[in-house]
């Protein structure tokens, strides 16, 4: 089935619409609190259409995702009991379960690894709101874990320039279901914890 291709498309176009850093910080902001979409997805063909503005777009995609953090630690702290029968419901609940755990045994870390990893991030942000988890330390760990995220992704497709660009057409189906397989294989260890 051919699905990210024509995400990736139309992405694309939008990576060179005249409102397109904004689109790019909304999205970055909401992915870490409640939007399933991740910023890469925006952010690589960005950086792709202008590769001289790489490190501005993973600053805002860094920037307004840790801001989108604060927001749902805020709502873990005090909208928890308001979304958990959601959040139950959802295939979220084994995530926020997992982060829980790595709290518990982490601590600050758990944000960090979060953060930069292909792990529902929104999640652990909520879950670091219910654990009450030190907020500078939080802050400090969304920066750096997501930051060195983007800023890597960013750095790839800088980069990778033109090669890159026939490169991730080319193979962006199976890029985008070997993500959804990783994602699976991780909900699955998580549930299984």
């Amino acid at each position: 089935m051919r699905l990210f291709g024509a995400l990736y498309e139309r992405v694309l176009s939008w990576s060179v619409h005249p409102r397109a850093e904004q689109a790019l910080a909304a999205i970055s902001f909401a992915e870490s609190s409640f939007f399933p979409v991740p910023p890469d997805v925006m952010l690589a063909p960005m950086c792709l259409a202008r590769p001289q503005r790489a490190w501005r777009l993973a600053t805002i995609t860094t920037v307004a995702s840790l801001l989108g953090g604060i927001a749902g630690y805020a709502i873990g702290v005090f909208l928890f009991e308001s979304i958990e029968p959601w959040l139950m419901d959802s295939h979220y609940w084994s995530a926020y379960l997992t982060g829980r755990e790595w709290f518990d045994a982490w601590g600050i870390w758990a944000v960090f690894l979060a953060g930069f990893s292909p792990i529902p991030y929104k999640v652990f942000t909520i879950a670091a709101g219910v654990a009450a988890l030190n907020l500078p330390g939080f802050i400090l760990a969304s920066l750096v874990g997501r930051g060195a995220r983007f800023f890597l992704v960013a750095g790839l497709v800088r980069a990778g320039g033109p090669r890159m660009a026939a490169f991730l057409p080319k193979y962006v189906e199976r890029i985008g279901w070997s993500v959804v397989a990783i994602a699976a294989v991780l909900m699955v260890v998580g549930m299984s914890r």
